[in-house]
């Protein structure tokens, strides 16, 4: 049912952005009371929502149209990690290279990290420069999302009054040069090519010279220029239809509706942030790191409607391994997780942003100074969230999760009999933690949502053969709320060696439980049965390769939790009868 508010509680819905009512059982409607438009409530009652109601059309069909230069990139890619895995993001920016709209299926530090980007390369290719037909480019990890595989490549818009925005894709590559190792380098440069803002196209004239370079540096350049081309032609088409929205509203109607998105996400996240108590909240985790522990520390400071976080504490960052985090990924990935707790439900754009500031201490493992090696930067970034969610628990017990299983990246490479090569990438999944409320879900990412590469794909791509692939019992840690299921993963080659390289993460470390849930179970990677180097491996025929991936942490005290839920996993096979002891229960009890 609906309640009818009075006019001094006028919400925002964060669903449909209609002024006036909301659920009267809605928490998240409860933290928009008391927005900005309420001072313009009164005799206007009526055309502000109308101008609310018109602006939710309009940004849904942003949204809309960001969803479909995502599906086109996804059917004319040419690599698995971006056609399959989806490790990428589109966005929509208006002329200030501000984000408005993106794909709902979009990895979601990308769209933290992509507006800053582009404003960065804006400082070398001024917007009264450009042209139609430019494209602009950039890997720089120190402006880009911190490893030198993300490509960011920015498409700019115009109409009938000159530059109205940008369509901006960050994704994932197949290969950038460089060594093969995904964890052992010394410096950047040992890392692979390092682009510096350039013209792939200028006024829809390739750079040869740059294409040439890529051409030459790059192992699987037909690949790797495929998915650029995919990039570009899916932009062409947010683009096109970008125009149709400016013929239906008026030439000035997405700069309009994106001052307005801007504003109100920014007063709604003012409002969630003054839901939290004042106050200085603490938060640490360790991770595996590579050959000894990453220890991360976040200071939290809520001070009205704005929220700091800072790093001090964290570990140095690291000369010889690959794990260092710059600044503009760790503040991506803070962000993050304050959305999911504060606004899980508002569309994201950069109003969200404004609030909330990250800082690090400059040569830390979470702000590393250049030419630091970052190509696995993941072993570190992916961790935060567990000290945020941590320090945050207090005082927002049923807006955290429990720490997650995180993601592997797991590369196949090699030659066929003709000489050509190949290359498969995925990254399978470990399972996410849970909340209060939810149990985690099995083989999901956090904080990204890359999707599962099909079986089938991996064995006509590369001469594998997947000898099983499912939930891995036991691994999702106990709790009131159980923690997502690992998955364990078994490949051998067929014909001929494929060469391998796994990059795992919490073999040591378990994605922590919360207010008493347990952690889940450690990864495991072994070749015939032992422990697997973490470099790139020759696996031959009849050997046998396993990843047994981290499953996500449990939260609350197992000991509450639902018997009928218990005796659904036992039934399940998520949990063996012998681990119901966790839950207080003998196995003869649910056997």
């Amino acid at each position: 049912m609906w309640e009818k508010y009075t006019f001094d509680n006028i919400v925002m819905r964060p669903d449909c952005l209609i002024l006036g009512f909301t659920r009267s059982n809605d928490t998240i409607g409860r933290l928009f009371k008391k927005t900005a438009v309420a001072a313009h409530i009164t005799d206007k009652v009526m055309s502000l929502a109308h101008d609310a109601v018109s602006l939710w059309i309009q940004w849904s069909r942003l949204i809309s149209i960001m969803d479909e230069v995502d599906v086109a990139l996804v059917r004319t890619s040419f690599s698995t990690i971006v056609g399959e895995t989806r490790d990428f993001a589109v966005v929509l920016l208006d002329a200030e290279a501000r984000s408005i709209a993106q794909s709902q299926l979009s990895s979601p530090a990308f769209t933290c990290s992509l507006p800053s980007a582009t404003r960065r390369v804006l400082e070398e290719f001024p917007r009264e420069a450009l042209r139609p037909g430019d494209v602009l480019l950039t890997n720089d990890p120190w402006i880009c999302h911190g490893h030198l595989p993300d490509f960011y490549v920015i498409v700019p818009l115009f109409g009938p009054t000159g530059l109205i925005g940008f369509v901006a894709t960050a994704a994932h590559i197949s290969d950038i040069g460089g060594r093969l190792d995904e964890i052992e380098a010394r410096d950047v440069y040992e890392e692979g090519l390092r682009i510096p803002p350039s013209l792939l196209y200028e006024a829809g004239r390739p750079n040869r010279q740059l294409f040439d370079i890529l051409r030459a540096n790059i192992r699987y350049p037909d690949m790797v220029l495929g998915d650029v081309d995919a990039i570009i032609g899916a932009s062409r088409l947010g683009e096109a239809r970008l125009q149709e929205f400016l013929g239906d509203y008026g030439g000035d109607a997405f700069a309009a509706a994106s001052e307005e998105i801007l504003r109100r996400s920014e007063v709604a996240m003012r409002n969630a942030i003054r839901a939290i108590p004042d106050g200085t909240y603490r938060g640490s985790t360790d991770a595996d790191g590579y050959e000894g522990d990453t220890h991360l520390e976040v200071r939290i400071d809520v001070a009205g409607e704005e929220v700091r976080l800072d790093y001090t504490g964290s570990a140095r960052q690291r000369a010889g391994a690959s794990i260092n985090s710059v600044l503009n990924v760790t503040h991506a990935h803070s962000l993050y997780a304050l959305k999911c707790s504060l606004l899980p439900d508002l569309p994201n754009n950069e109003g969200l942003f404004r609030p909330i500031s990250t800082t690090a201490e400059e040569g830390s493992i979470v702000n590393a100074r250049f030419p630091a090696p970052v190509k696995a930067r993941s072993k570190t970034s992916y961790h935060l969230h567990n000290a945020i969610y941590q320090a945050l628990a207090p005082a927002l017990p049923r807006a955290v999760q429990a720490g997650s299983g995180s993601f592997w990246s797991l590369k196949c490479f090699g030659e066929e009999a003709d000489g050509s090569r190949f290359a498969v990438h995925v990254l399978p999944n470990g399972g996410r933690g849970a909340v209060r409320g939810m149990d985690g879900s099995a083989t999901v990412a956090f904080p990204g949502n890359g999707t599962i590469t099909p079986v089938e794909v991996i064995e006509n791509l590369s001469p594998l053969l997947v000898l099983e692939r499912s939930l891995r019992q036991d691994s999702g840690g106990a709790g009131e709320y159980r923690g997502g299921l690992g998955q364990t993963i078994r490949i051998t080659a067929r014909e001929r060696p494929v060469m391998v390289s796994v990059r795992p993460d919490k073999m040591l470390h378990a994605a922590p439980g919360l207010d008493g849930g347990s952690p889940g179970a450690k990864g495991e990677l072994t070749l015939d049965g032992a422990p697997m180097a973490l470099r790139p491996t020759r696996l031959e025929p009849g050997k046998e390769l396993a990843l047994r991936l981290p499953g996500g942490g449990g939260i609350g005290d197992p000991r509450r939790r639902d018997p009928d839920a218990l005796a659904h996993d036992v039934a399940e096979g998520r949990v063996s009868a012998a681990a119901a002891a966790a839950y207080g229960v003998h196995a003869d009890e649910v056997a």
